[in-house]
């Protein structure tokens, strides 16, 4: 995958957090990228972990659900951890 592609991935997901939270400005995200898997660590402030985790971490399904999507086109597998 490029950086341009990995680059893509981080935006997407950037885009969804920061439409989740309160405090958009405290969404970071950093990536681990491999030749067969990218890693994306989603940090957010502590306030609005729960928001980006959703209920019964439904929310946090769903984004792991779109990210793999998007990922598997680039034939890549796909990690999304959210750190307090």
């Amino acid at each position: 995958m490029s950086e341009q592609e990995e680059h893509g991935l981080k935006e997407l997901v950037q885009y969804i957090a920061e439409a989740l939270v309160d405090d958009p400005k405290n969404v970071t995200i950093t990536s681990v990228e491999s030749e067969t898997s990218v890693i994306l660590e989603l940090r957010v402030s502590q306030e609005d972990v729960g928001k980006v985790i959703g209920k019964g971490g439904q929310t946090a399904k769903a984004l792991r659900k779109i990210l793999s999507a998007a990922a598997t086109k680039h034939k890549k597998k796909s990690l999304l951890q959210i750190v307090e």
